[in-house]
């Protein structure tokens, strides 16, 4: 990232103190007087919880009070299962760190995956040519020791460690790194999800096993940063592009998958229950102090929540914001809402096509093909409200696909557009020819009927669920007819793929330098990783000169612009800037690290930096002298919403001269390529 921006407004003022705190949990518990479960649950009553209720005005108190029950009954002492709690593992037993995922795996290919749970296996598996800093999440050396750039942006030389070995015993080489990079050049399904890193690159060769040289037609302004698994060639050469589209890359004959990462895959599926991951005692950067990782999906994060009550599992997140609030303060277990580079959407169907004919498919209503349409159906979004509603505080209004946190690139719209305004919006459909009818519905401005549109939401997720209702409900103000259908996730993307959608509600994580965000949305990306089907030519444009931009405010300037051009064209209203719920058994482990900072991700980093250092409570010690941070279940400010993200941010800011950035890390998407 290349900024020169500081830290301004409220958040100068935290940037001093919370960067100096380390990130590291101990093993004491951290015991505080807290609300009560029941206390914090009659506060939750009056809300609209995410498992209840929708509209204020359709408040379903009974539904409420039996998932608050459920609540109370999973959280007070009584109620608590006996199991391994407390209790070490006995000593014969491999150390094993049980993590619960609320989704499945869904390729252990790091070509075709496009889940957050598939990259964070990725991240075990394979090392990358440069890691991310768990202090500030800046660039610094992994497979690359160093690198130098010629004057005019158009060579790159990497020097490559000599010491790292796959886990079959061969030497990685700057030949695997080649291999890796020449595969996403190539027009197979590599290059969908990791092309645009390499965006510019011509070639890539190794002229020896030490060195890999990148040859350029035009400047890369996200070099030196290329967060691509590195593969091992003698494995992967035989795997042709056909081959690829269902290469499974999981265990077989029982030979865990060859990797150079901390683990090895030793058991598992894509879409099952459970992964294993054994230690990979060699590793270069130290073997880990843990013999196993498991990681067992749940279907909703109740049951996620009792395991680790139970001791079924030591790491849960994705909970709500209620049960961190319910679970802080319990001796024991850590919890806290980490603060995350993402943001939620609600995605209109911009202009689905067939590709090759550029005909319509999916039979989008003509009113979300308008731009005019979609912008005037934002001030019909009351976001402050979902945040209070559906997110229960833990989160904050959104605006635009960069969070503000990256202030150098962040637009932000003026006040009056994003500003709860449905008499605006009606009036705006007036103006573009969506009037009421006879049947007291809008019509399109050739006064057919406009609906009713198809919204989706995911079945998996309730901030999705209600979110959609809400919507549904603020059209129906609008008179404007929709239907609500939820589905599993991965029925969404193939929903999505094949256009048959009006909107639907989902939602991103992005790095610190946007390109890769920003990619998602230009025209090459339809049937791709677009998931609105948008495209725009003034768009594209821009992108590409971002891409190769080497002067840091005119780059700046064009992520801008960028920017307002969706939100004006708006195939995305973004709902929220969001947080995740975290919780872990400090019972049992220590030495979890925070990234970027106190209320970071414990989890599900830029990295592989907590799997590498946690290790069991009663054998922490020091944490190898790791920064010691303050007390985490109580990083966040009284409405449950860290400022650690933000703070990180603003210090990524001021480091971005040294080429720092944050690797993106998908909630989903989609390949067009993926059987």
């Amino acid at each position: 990232m290349r900024t020169r921006g500081v830290v301004e407004g409220l958040l100068s003022r935290e940037v001093g103190d919370d960067v100096a705190r380390g990130g590291v949990v101990q093993p004491e518990p951290r015991v505080r007087a807290h609300p009560s479960v029941l206390g914090v649950l009659m506060r939750h009553l009056g809300w609209n919880w995410r498992l209840g209720s929708r509209h204020g005005r359709q408040r379903t108190p009974n539904r409420l009070l039996v998932a608050g029950a459920f609540v109370l009954a999973s959280l007070l002492p009584g109620a608590l299962v006996p199991g391994p709690a407390s209790g070490a593992q006995p000593a014969d037993d491999p150390v094993r760190f049980t993590v619960a995922l609320l989704n499945e795996v869904d390729s252990f290919n790091p070509f075709l995956g496009i889940e957050v749970e598939s990259y964070e296996m990725w991240a075990l598996t394979y090392d990358y040519l440069v890691d991310f800093s768990v202090e500030d999440v800046s660039v610094e050396p992994s497979l690359a020791t160093e690198w130098t750039t010629s004057d005019d942006g158009l060579t790159w030389e990497f020097t490559i460690r000599d010491d790292v070995t796959w886990s079959d015993g061969e030497q990685l080489t700057a030949d695997d790194i080649a291999f890796t990079y020449n595969r996403v050049l190539g027009k197979g399904p590599e290059s969908a999800t990791w092309s645009s890193w390499l965006a510019g690159v011509t070639e890539v060769t190794a002229p020896d096993a030490t060195t890999v040289v990148m040859k350029l037609k035009r400047p890369n302004s996200v070099l030196p940063m290329v967060p691509i698994p590195i593969v091992p060639e003698h494995v992967w050469e035989d795997v042709s592009g056909d081959e690829m589209k269902s290469y499974a890359n999981e265990p077989t004959g029982g030979q865990p998958v060859v990797g150079s990462g901390p683990f090895r895959l030793v058991e598992g599926t894509a879409g099952g229950s459970t992964y294993r991951f054994e230690a990979n005692p060699e590793y270069w950067k130290g073997a880990p102090h843990i013999d196993e990782v498991a990681f067992r999906v749940f279907k909703s994060e109740d049951p996620a929540v009792q395991a680790l009550l139970k001791g079924e599992v030591d790491y849960v997140e994705g909970i709500s914001a209620l049960q961190v609030k319910a679970l802080q303060g319990r001796d024991g277990i850590l919890a806290q809402n980490a603060d995350t580079p993402g943001f939620d959407e609600i995605s209109f169907n911009a202009g689905s096509v067939d590709l090759e004919t550029g005909e319509s498919i999916g039979d989008p209503s003509p009113a979300v093909l308008d731009p005019a349409f979609r912008y005037a159906i934002g001030l019909a979004i009351d976001r402050q409200q979902l945040v209070d509603q559906v997110y229960q505080g833990a989160g904050r209004p959104g605006s635009t696909i960069v969070p503000p946190g990256y202030e150098t690139f962040h637009w932000e719209p003026p006040a009056e557009e994003l500003a709860y305004n449905p008499e605006r919006a009606a009036e705006l459909l007036d103006e573009a020819g969506y009037t009421v009818g006879d049947d007291g519905l809008r019509t399109l401005p050739d006064g057919s009927p406009i609906g009713p549109l198809r919204l989706f939401a995911r079945s998996d997720s309730t901030t999705s669920t209600d979110v959609m209702t809400y919507f549904q409900e603020w059209l129906a103000d609008l008179d404007i007819d929709a239907e609500v259908t939820t589905v599993e996730s991965s029925k969404l993307t193939d929903i999505i793929l094949a256009g048959d959608f009006d909107a639907f509600e989902w939602g991103w994580y992005v790095d610190a330098d946007p390109t890769s965000m920003l990619s998602y949305m230009t025209c090459d990306q339809r049937g791709n990783w677009s998931d609105s089907w948008y495209c725009d030519e003034e768009y594209d444009a821009l992108f590409e000169q971002q891409g190769s931009e080497l002067d840091d405010e005119a780059r700046a300037d064009q992520i801008r612009r960028m920017q307002e051009i969706l939100f004006r064209d708006a195939p995305y209203l973004v709902t929220a800037f969001n947080t995740t719920g975290q919780a872990v058994r400090s019972d049992r482990f220590a030495c979890l690290q925070n990234q970027p900072s106190e209320t970071g991700l414990w989890l599900f980093q830029q990295g592989t930096h907590t799997y590498r250092s946690i290790r069991p409570a009663a054998e922490s010690g020091d944490c190898d002298g790791a920064v010691q941070g303050t007390e985490s279940s109580d990083a966040a400010d009284s409405d449950g919403v860290g400022t650690g993200f933000l703070v990180g941010a603003g210090v990524l800011v001021v480091l971005a001269v040294a080429g720092g950035a944050v690797v993106m890390v998908r909630r989903r998407a989609m390949s067009g390529d993926r059987e």
